[in-house]
């Protein structure tokens, strides 16, 4: 029977010192490259997000299909999840601040921690051309929920547009930053033309899903092989229901 498709949502990956706090933001380089081999090993679907739109259209989610997302658009995915991906061939979404680019990930402070590099405009272009398609999460990563209505607006058309120039094609699809929306961040996003978003609401993606408020699972640091197949195989109810 079909438990839908399985939205992973990664953010960080790289070489990490164990940690016991924010741990959803970080994944060792080294589980990374377990993960895929297992879902190489496996014989697991991975496909990209548009084509996982069209299966939801059309009525069917396989089970043991996935989709790879990464928010915030990290220097170290060039550096440490592009080449695992590269070499198993399989599809991913990075999904950018546009405001952003090249710079660091500065709402790490209020945690206290170092704040992170972001992808820069010359790496972006390079990982467009070697086929990582991007999306957008906004400009400056804030929670759209807890804004008013024109700076909503602003970052969720504002960021299309930019990032449209830069790449030279559509953007189609959205992340919400920290998962905030609400109706409002919905209506624009879908008024501004993408054609899906992102949530951190977790669960399987599955037929009759509202595409602008598509569930995914979290991948964290502390995920080990056994822990990464059980969000895959068991991990599938959705967790809150849609607006």
């Amino acid at each position: 029977m079909a438990k839908g498709i399985s939205i992973l949502m990664y953010h960080q990956i790289g070489d990490f010192s164990p940690m016991k706090d924010h741990r959803s933001t970080y994944c060792h380089f080294r589980r990374f490259t377990a993960q895929m081999a297992l879902l190489k090993i496996l014989r697991y679907r991975v496909i990209s997000l548009d084509e996982a739109l069209w299966s939801l259209k059309r009525g069917h989610a396989p089970h043991r299909t996935v989709v790879l997302t990464f928010d915030d658009g990290y220097l170290n995915f060039s550096q440490y999840a592009f080449p695992v991906l590269k070499r198993y061939g399989f599809p991913a979404i990075v999904y950018l601040l546009s405001g952003l680019i090249g710079q660091k990930a500065q709402w790490f402070a209020a945690d206290g921690r170092p704040c992170p590099p972001l992808l820069g405009r010359e790496e972006i272009l390079r990982l467009s051309r070697e086929g990582v398609d991007f999306g957008s999460h906004g400009i400056n990563h804030i929670r759209l929920a807890e804004t008013d209505d024109r700076r909503l607006r602003e970052e969720i058309f504002g960021s299309k547009e930019a990032l449209e120039a830069l790449l030279g094609r559509e953007i189609r699809h959205f992340c919400y930053p920290y998962g905030s929306y609400d109706l409002r961040a919905v209506a624009a996003v879908r008024e501004a033309g993408y054609i899906s978003a992102t949530t951190c609401v977790r669960g399987a993606a599955c037929p009759g899903e509202d595409p602008f408020q598509l569930p995914r699972k979290a991948i964290s640091y502390g995920d080990s092989l056994i822990g990464f197949l059980w969000k895959l195989e068991l991990k599938n109810r959705r967790k809150r229901p849609a607006l």
